[in-house]
């Protein structure tokens, strides 16, 4: 057995463990079972990809174990008391209000929750992914009602309703829903409508440290967003997939009449030092142009929802109307 596996394995031992611990003893410690059946006797039953959960009709202390998961809370009114973080020490989601991150606990990194610290929270709802969990699903299980969606990216919108029906904040995701379609109908018709957008090919660069550039597919959260805004995609970008990876080389492949490009960690580690000072960059058309605008890789790689998305539309906004006046 390999020592991540046993790790694993004994981590998951400990929470079940005090979650059993914390059904069995009374008192204050007597939360876990009271927050599904007794004190909240109300519960509703929601489908996942891991079957049928019951869940609290108004859960209050929520704990989230992605970044979608967070923008949904926010999003729908809801600080979670807990959350994971994408490094160690690193602040949840920058482009939230952060009157709305006020008071949460970190409870891990995505993907390697600390499942002790989230059982100290006392959650009666947990919000995560089969992709990012799954190894954890029993575990957090034992500790409150969990509710994950398949993954995450181009299915935030399923997740999105997901989340509001373990919330039991329908009505508020129904708004929500609204005020985005609204946003990007004025935005499209702001671009010229939809003809004139189809006509433009926007890209998404995306610099990363430790690994190949990366040019942003169609299943994808942004280009989902691009996808709503009804604006056309390089020939190569236009298609299925994740990415397509390039070399410093290779970054005439990212040629398009519009590109927006963020960089993931150091910036001349990433290599967006280099190359966008090189000459196949300033020979690209969005570049000569004055039509490739840097934006805030913390908004466009992790604001995967509702809240998240009216903010790149707001950046993309404002990105053509400086290069416009």
């Amino acid at each position: 057995m390999s020592r991540t596996l046993a790790r694993h394995l004994s981590v998951a031992a400990t929470a079940t463990a005090f979650a059993v611990t914390l059904t069995a003893c009374g008192g204050d410690a007597d939360t876990s079972a009271d927050r599904t059946s007794g004190a909240s006797a109300a519960t509703h039953t929601v489908a996942t990809v891991m079957g049928e959960v019951k869940v609290g009709a108004a859960p209050k202390r929520v704990v989230v174990l992605d970044t979608d998961a967070l923008d949904s809370a926010v999003t729908l009114g809801i600080t979670p008391v807990g959350a994971t973080t994408v490094a160690d020490k690193a602040p949840f989601s920058t482009y939230l209000p952060a009157d709305k991150l006020k008071g949460i606990k970190p409870v891990g990194l995505i993907a390697e929750p600390s499942l002790e610290a989230i059982a100290a929270l006392k959650p009666d709802l947990i919000l995560s992914s089969k992709v990012r969990d799954e190894k954890n699903y029993r575990a957090l299980s034992a500790i409150a009602p969990t509710v994950f969606s398949g993954t995450t990216g181009p299915s935030w919108r399923e997740n999105f309703e997901l989340h509001a029906d373990a919330l039991g904040r329908k009505n508020e995701a129904a708004k929500a829903v609204t005020n985005y379609e609204a946003h990007v109908k004025r935005l499209t018709e702001a671009l010229g409508g939809a003809a004139a957008a189809k006509k433009t090919k926007v890209g998404f660069v995306r610099f990363v440290e430790g690994a190949d550039t990366r040019l942003y597919l169609n299943d994808t959260f942004v280009g989902s967003v691009l996808k709503d805004l009804q604006v056309g995609r390089p020939a190569n970008q236009d298609t299925t997939g994740f990415s397509l990876d390039v070399s410093p080389e290779q970054i005439d492949k990212a040629d398009a009449d519009v590109i927006f490009y963020s960089t993931y960690g150091d910036a001349r580690k990433s290599q967006e030092t280099a190359t966008t000072a090189g000459p196949l960059w300033k020979n690209l058309d969005a570049v000569k142009k004055g039509m490739a605008f840097k934006v805030d890789d913390n908004l466009w790689m992790l604001g995967i929802g509702y809240t998240g998305a009216g903010e790149i539309l707001d950046a993309i906004e404002k990105s053509y109307s400086s290069a416009t006046r």
